[in-house]
């Protein structure tokens, strides 16, 4: 790698457009630079819906390294995408910007978006920025999750130094419906603060927006129930809410594993009523 690169880091982008072709959603556009990449699209419940795996042959990111993801889903399109693994933010070096990683994505008509990746973790010493917006037509649904985990809670390492800037925005025909920002500096009394992150290293954020989706509230709490007990919180706590078209679920505890756990179970409770198919696991998340 030239000095110039290593200033700057790794920029790498990806475009996906997906379009119903009859009966079948097509992956009809895909334009890649740099080191990020797509597996060929699969069909594991049948043509109407496409799963596409994201790849980043790197495998995490480092100071000055900045990810772009764009996807464009049209009308009566259906895409579920998915990472077969967790985000790496490394330790930053001195005298560079941080690490970004950025997600756009775009659903028209009556277009169905699932985003359901694995966690970002951010290794002591790492600054880095991420950043979702989803942007929906007015008929057009979404489910999607982002789980951040702040140091590695299985090697006994905290998230002690560093800074990290997570962001969630999702719109509707042209209006913002949700927006979640966080700042997280190392060492900061936010971390442990019963009023921040309690000293727990994992949050997560789930969002629903379709038709009614306020309406599934007490069957995503019942999946919930299933996944954590309610009097102890040795696996987190999870919360949910709804109003409108829009259910949020959250997530804080220990646990990238737990956090993911609970998100697939509301996923799977939900999905059927408001995207109108049971539920189908990436076979990626099982390998």
């Amino acid at each position: 790698m030239s000095e110039v690169q290593l200033a700057r880091g790794w920029q790498a982008e990806l475009q996906l457009g997906f379009a119903r072709d009859a009966s079948r959603t097509a992956l009809v556009e895909r334009r890649h630079s740099g080191p990020l990449r797509v597996q060929r699209p699969f069909y594991p419940e049948g043509a109407g819906v496409c799963h596409v795996y994201l790849l980043h042959p790197p495998g995490g990111l480092v100071s000055g390294d900045e990810l772009r993801v764009g996807a464009q889903v049209k009308d009566g399109a259906h895409a579920l995408l998915t990472t077969p693994a967790a985000a790496k933010l490394y330790r930053s070096r001195a005298g560079v910007g941080p690490a970004r990683q950025a997600q756009e994505f775009q659903v028209h008509g009556t277009g169905i978006l699932e985003w359901l990746p694995q966690e970002s973790i951010a290794f002591r010493g790492a600054r880095a920025e991420l950043s979702t917006r989803v942007a929906l037509s007015a008929h057009a649904r979404f489910i999607g999750w982002e789980i951040v985990c702040l140091g590695r809670p299985a090697a006994g390492e905290r998230f002690d130094e560093g800074a990290l800037w997570p962001s969630f925005e999702l719109s509707r025909a042209g209006r913002v419906v949700y927006v979640e920002r966080g700042q997280y500096a190392g060492g900061h009394a936010v971390l442990d603060a019963p009023w921040g992150l309690a000293g727990q290293p994992v949050s997560g954020t789930m969002l629903c927006a379709a038709p009614a989706a306020h309406g599934c509230v007490e069957a995503a709490r019942e999946a919930c129930a299933q996944q954590l007990d309610p009097a102890n919180a040795a696996r987190g706590r999870a919360a949910v809410s709804g109003w409108n078209d829009l259910l949020v679920a959250r997530y804080l505890g220990p646990s990238a594993e737990v956090a993911r756990n609970v998100f697939a179970a509301i996923w799977a409770a939900v999905r059927p009523p408001l995207l109108g198919v049971p539920a189908c696991p990436p076979r990626i998340w099982h390998t």
